[in-house]
């Protein structure tokens, strides 16, 4: 399958302002007829490419893969085809829109898959909420696929809909929403935290946002070593005592906030050297004059960061945005094109934490050599991230024993 940009202009579209037209609008022409297309990787020229491509030849295949299943990965499109799947309920900043209204976005992360990391991905939307049928669904699509990426599902079901399928299937499932993100904001906090002279154990943070993206973050960072974590959430600091929290922040406030913080964000951004902003909402700037020196703004909401870059500049080393228009875009496309590639190419039965670590670490040591204040994490385009990921990625699926080739 190929991913094809469709023609932008439409022999109907027109840049005349014609009374009663609306005036031509780039978006929707791109957008006309979808972004994708279904291409064909065999010819079928004649009746000796039919007898091949279908009826009789492919009842050999069918035949092989029955006796050992195995094949399947070696005759179909299954080895490198990654199912987006979501159910419209948590759309990039539109949230709860609906299965129909979110497949633009499924096809746009499809074609980044393709764009970005040579891996063909099939955009689903899916019309049920609950999660039992979410898995379900998931579960009986999934011989079809390689990978499943779970895009776009709200918090908290998010978190049990990856969990069950990681445990039902034998395929990586990864839930970019969480862990795209963490992945990029511990690169770029990694190669920050040097060009200042320290190490992650030295710094405490704090994360803006409890939902899928910031308790995903937090789990990283504690992975990968970071002095200490606090997360807050609209009633502030996420923190064992508080009687108000739900499963997932209960388990947050285990494994976080060793000082023992409560109170508000802005209490907890008192000293603190990294401020990481996933949840929207606008931080005062008094609370961000009270961070420690040399300090890290990596404020993400699109399209306005939590901590406007000006006001960040004024008392951060480094600053990132989630924005392409500012220097250290936090893009998960940075991530999942590259992860996946990793993942299909060594056959992996799941992504692992040390997966996760190795893509971040790759990732940072793209742009090692060239850091500076704007330059902590490398461009999109940059066409060294992509094999440097997918080979940080498979390398560890190999050392973890998750690798099947």
């Amino acid at each position: 399958m190929a991913a094809e940009i469709v023609n932008p202009r439409s022999d109907s579209d027109s840049d005349s302002d014609t009374e009663g037209e609306e005036p031509f609008d780039p978006a929707f022409a791109l957008h006309r007829g979808g972004k994708m297309a279904v291409q064909a990787t065999v010819p079928v020229r004649d009746r000796d490419d039919l007898s091949l491509a279908y009826t009789p030849g492919v009842a050999k295949v069918c035949s092989a893969i029955a006796e050992q299943p195995e094949l399947v990965y070696d005759y179909t499109w299954k080895s490198q085809v990654v199912a987006v799947v979501t159910d419209g309920s948590a759309v990039l900043g539109l949230g709860d829109i609906g299965p129909e209204a979110s497949l633009p976005v499924m096809e746009g992360k499809a074609i980044l898959f393709k764009q970005f990391g040579g891996v063909d991905a099939v955009p689903i939307a899916l019309d049920c909420r609950d999660v039992d049928e979410l898995v379900d669904t998931v579960a009986r699509m999934a011989p079809s696929f390689g990978g499943i990426n779970l895009e776009d599902i709200s918090a908290p079901r998010c978190f049990e809909v990856e969990r069950r399928l990681q445990e039902r299937l034998d395929i990586p499932v990864f839930h970019d929403d969480q862990h795209g993100t963490a992945i990029v904001t511990l690169a770029a906090l990694r190669n920050a935290a040097r060009l200042t002279g320290r190490s992650l154990g030295e710094l405490r943070a704090v994360i803006s946002g409890a939902g899928a993206a910031g308790v995903a973050i937090a789990k990283i960072l504690i992975e990968a070593g970071i002095g200490d974590v606090a997360v807050c959430d609209r009633k502030g600091i996420v923190s064992a005592d508080r009687d108000d929290l739900t499963d997932v922040k209960r388990d947050v406030a285990g494994f976080t906030n060793k000082a023992g913080l409560s109170g508000s964000l802005g209490s907890a951004l008192d000293g603190a050297d990294v401020f990481i902003g996933v949840s929207g909402g606008t931080v005062a700037e008094t609370a961000v004059s009270k961070m420690a020196a040399n300090a890290m703004i990596f404020a993400m909401a699109n399209p306005d960061p939590e901590i406007h870059p000006d006001v960040a500049h004024k008392y951060a080393a480094v600053v990132a945005t989630g924005r392409s228009d500012y220097p250290n875009q936090i893009n998960n496309v940075l991530a999942f094109p590259g992860i996946f590639s990793g993942a299909l190419q060594v056959r992996a039965t799941r992504i692992t934490e040390g997966m996760k670590l190795a893509a971040a670490e790759a990732l940072a040591s793209v742009v090692a050599d060239e850091l500076s204040a704007d330059c902590v994490i490398p461009s999109p385009f940059d066409e060294r991230v992509a094999p440097a990921v997918t080979a940080a990625v498979a390398a560890a699926a190999r050392a973890e024993g998750v690798a099947r080739r």
